[in-house]
């Protein structure tokens, strides 16, 4: 496919254009537009120009966030072919990375008459209605309205009889109609987290089921009923308000998994509780009802409620009893009894920090993520507790570590305590009224006063020879004023290679942009070696910046300079940087410059290493100098490559890329890709690594492939001076270091055809499902090449028995090939098979391709997975788009 997947200039020429383009941008049926922001114009220019083979289209994909919807929409209908059609929102975000739902409230009435239609996905919408249309289809064997705003469903929602997968999940659900008994194909059913305070007793009815999925719900029990579900193999009843269960559940033949954390167990029957498969984690078992009176955390946490949450959760309920909640990525909550007065389900995410939204100030350093809370803005009777893990910021010294939060307008710092649980793990604290969003930083000591008309006087805890004094009257209303140091032993290399000496740096800033009504006196050490008895004032400079820190002018003459034998002394009514510099130098203010520019850098090295069981995974990183050694130590069991490149040195915050060169390449597709290259942003104290799976588009059978990665820098933070933007204009002007990549020759082990698809023919194969993303034939053919020896272990952890490994033939192309589409075929019905491939390779220790598998499905699914499975708010692609995008 041309440019639709892709629409390109031919498809805008109408009739005009060439027919095997044509044929190009419908090859298998097939139209995926919702990669596009104006897909909904492209289908409709299609449409004109080739309308026939339009109405042939079997798979269709439009975004609902696309303006030209409506018009669109009313072609439907009219493609009688169609048997896949997504319509979702989620493809535009707000400035924070959340997506957007779609503006699709309804669907035309003959919707309902495509009776081929099988698959419908209207998820992250804006549906308070199901469309009465859909009852109507006959053929619909899978629905998903997840991430909508539906109350109800249909009273005659059983009427869809051939329905085997149906997901409502992140709706606001509050009862379920009777009829939903009644869909006697259903094998998976998903209603987690919407508001469901009861189930209807015919449930029960629904005798093929395999999964279903209650979770974060108000249940506050369950029918018995559910025990007629003998087919029934995994119930997720986590994150609910179940204070009983029905001793039946664990007489279910085929369950293998029963889920009850985190709900308000204090009884459970024995014959669950003994049950291996369930699991009871954060249940109150065994406790009493929880004093009203309870105080604060550490005296009263034994009578709360504990809610322990895995890596797959992104939910949890509080009631006005309140809890203790535990996350994955170890961030504590503590929610004091009284808290919410009514239950309240919360929703987090942790979110790459995106210096787009994530404004660091100067010599501010990010430690962690950035976490979202919600709901926004909802206010708690009682302030809730939060801990955050941050990084170390073992070589940072004369700063302090705060939690920043954001109010929506702008980025603020909560009062911060940080403990020390373990030698190498710190965590941040704070308490909030509001969910927003929060990030841990490490920030220059700030010292705060008020000033009142009275005046008064503010020290620097870092250097307590800094003061300010503010004589009486120097200002009419009471206004805040902060104060902070960047010592001088920290520029002292800096300075000396300048041949100068400065002081320690001093940043004033207030809450009013009017000046002080009286000068302000200021005290600061004189530049180390200086003193006011071997003083020279020709030599002595007081330097005033701009708050961005970009122009430095020598107000020396501006001011009265007093010297004590240590200190000097001056007055301004105005607040911003100040410096003394001692030098014979002429233009202090471009020395300056510079010199505080070097301070806000880093000094980094790149690393290129590829893994010695697959050196085509090639792991990229950008590590501070000092941290080098460590890390290559780490990973030099599992990897190898050249020496770290030169020291570059590098902003917080700033973004660079990596380049593929010289007969390697990398999957274009990929959501970090720009223009070919890799985009990464660094943070000094966060992990800016990333595992890429490379390829040589030229034929290595009989030669090694001698290329290379190139890094170059991108965006730079606003705030840094124009001369060193105009320093990092144009693509490859930016260069900053290269690294060679070896692809070595290709051995013959697959016999004499080399290539997996000569010699062998295997059936179509979708794994997975219309949630989880698929994998097709095609990957599991690009996945065989790389298994290598490692192919008995893979098909042991993948279940296969020691007798079936046995009768697999003797050529290893053969081996591979047959173990893994046996077991595909095997479990082509299983809605976890991907996900159990990938932890079968992870447990043969071939990480590699774990990871390569999660990248393949994530091109297709990226944005659902993320929104449905842990975050709430993000969209992705199912069943279709993702044996799409991995093929």
């Amino acid at each position: 496919m041309a440019e639709l997947l892709g629409l390109g200039d031919g498809c805008r020429e109408g009739a005009s254009g060439a027919p095997a383009l044509a044929a190009s941008c419908l090859a298998d049926n097939r139209l995926n537009l919702d990669v596009y922001p104006d897909g909904c114009r492209r289908f409709l220019q299609l449409f004109e120009g080739r309308q026939g083979e339009v109405l042939r289209v079997e798979f269709l994909r439009l975004s609902t966030n696309d303006r030209l919807l409506g018009t669109t929409l009313g072609i439907l209908p009219r493609l009688k072919h169609l048997k896949s059609l997504v319509l979702k929102g989620g493809h535009t975000r707000d400035e924070f990375g959340s997506c957007q739902h779609g503006s699709l409230t309804s669907l035309p009435p003959d919707v309902g008459n495509l009776s081929c239609l099988t698959h419908l996905d209207l998820s992250f919408n804006s549906l308070s209605t199901l469309p009465g249309c859909i009852l109507h289809l006959p053929s619909l064997r899978v629905l998903l309205v997840s991430h909508n705003s539906l109350v109800t469903l249909p009273e005659d929602f059983g009427s869809l009889s051939k329905l085997t997968f149906f997901s409502a999940m992140k709706n606001q659900l509050k009862d379920l109609p009777q009829s939903i008994g009644e869909l006697a194909a259903l094998q998976d059913l998903d209603l987690s987290e919407n508001a469901l305070e009861f189930l209807p007793e015919e449930v029960g009815n629904l005798h093929n089921c395999t999964e279903l999925d209650l979770s974060g719900n108000r249940l506050s029990s369950i029918p018995d009923s559910l025990a007629n579900l003998k087919s029934l193999r995994r119930l997720h009843l986590h994150s609910n308000l179940l204070v009983t269960v029905p001793a039946s559940l664990a007489s279910l033949p085929n369950l293998s998994r029963l889920d009850l954390q985190n709900n308000c167990l204090r009884a459970v029957p024995p014959e669950i509780q003994t049950s291996p498969f369930v699991r009871l984690r954060g249940n109150p078992l065994g406790e009493t009802e929880p004093s009203p009176q309870a105080g604060k955390y550490e005296s009263s946490a034994g009578g709360l409620r504990r809610l322990f949450l895995t890596s797959g959760e992104d939910s949890f309920t509080v009631t006005s009893e309140g809890c203790r909640v535990v996350l994955a990525c170890g961030i504590h909550f503590y929610f004091p009894p009284g808290a919410a007065s009514d239950p309240l389900r919360i929703y987090f995410r942790t979110l790459a920090p995106d210096p787009r939204w994530v404004k660091l100030r100067h010599h501010d350093v990010l430690l962690s993520r950035v976490l979202e809370l919600q709901p926004h803005g909802l206010k708690f009777q009682q302030e809730v507790q939060i801990w955050m893990p941050y990084a170390s910021p073992q070589t940072l010294h004369q700063r302090e570590v705060v939690v920043r939060t954001f109010s929506g307008q702008s980025w603020s710092d909560l009062r911060t305590g940080v403990e020390q649980k373990r030698k190498s793990k710190h965590v941040a604290h704070c308490s909030v009224l509001h969910f927003s969003w929060f990030l841990v930083v490490s920030r220059l000591v700030q010292n705060e006063c008020k000033v009142p008309t009275e005046g008064t006087l503010l020290f620097s805890s870092v250097d307590p020879s800094i003061k300010v004094t503010f004589p009486p009257g120097v200002t009419e209303e009471t206004r805040s004023v902060k104060l902070q140091v960047v010592s001088a032993e920290e520029m002292e290399e800096l300075t000396a290679g300048a041949g100068c000496r400065a002081s320690p740096l001093l940043c004033l800033s207030q809450d009013s942009l009017v000046d002080f009504l009286r000068p302000v006196r200021i005290q600061l050490p004189l530049p180390p070696g200086v003193t006011g008895l071997n003083l020279d004032r020709s030599r002595l400079h007081l330097l005033h910046g701009d708050l961005e820190g970009q122009t430095w002018d020598d107000i020396t003459s501006q001011v009265v300079l007093e010297f004590t034998h240590l200190y000097a002394v001056f007055e301004v009514t105005h607040f911003s940087w100040y410096w003394l510099w001692y030098t014979t130098k002429t233009y202090i203010g471009g020395i300056a410059k510079k010199v505080y520019e070097r301070l806000r850098m880093y000094q980094v090295n790149f690393i290129a290493l590829q893994r010695k069981k697959d050196p085509e995974q090639v792991l990229l990183q950008c590590v501070p100098k000092h941290k080098v050694d460590p890390v290559l130590k780490k990973l030099q069991d599992r990897y190898r490559g050249p020496e770290p490149s030169d020291m570059v040195e590098m902003f917080e915050g700033e973004q660079f890329f990596a380049a593929f060169e010289h007969g390697i390449s990398i999957d274009m597709d990929r959501p970090d890709c720009v223009d070919g290259r890799l985009s990464f942003i660094f943070y000094s104290h966060l992990k800016n690594m990333k595992e890429i799976y490379v390829t040589s588009p030229v034929d290595r059978k009989g030669q090694a492939v001698k290329g290379q990665v190139s890094f170059y820098r991108g965006a730079v933070p606003e705030s840094i001076s124009e001369d060193a933007r105009r320093r990092r204009k144009g693509p490859d002007s930016l260069w900053l270091a290269t690294l060679p990549i070896k692809l070595p020759r290709l051995k013959p082990r697959w016999g004499e055809n080399p290539s997996p698809l000569n010699g062998f023919s295997f059936p179509p194969l979708n794994l997975g499902n219309a949630e989880t993303g698929y994998l097709t034939q095609a990957n599991l053919l690009s996945i065989a090449r790389r298994v290598g020896a490692d192919w008995q272990s893979v098909g042991l952890h993948l279940g296969l028995t020691y007798q079936q490994i046995e009768r697999i033939g003797e050529d290893l192309n053969k081996q591979i090939l047959d173990m893994l589409f046996s077991w595909a075929q095997q479990n082509s019905e299983d809605p976890d098979c991907v996900s159990k491939l990938i932890t079968a390779m992870k447990e043969s220790g071939r990480q590699d391709i774990a990871d390569e598998v999660e990248t393949i499905v994530e091109l297709g699914r990226q944005k659902y997975r993320e929104s449905i499975r842990r975050v709430g708010l993000e969209q992705g692609s199912s069943a279709e788009d993702s044996a799409i995008a991995m093929v």
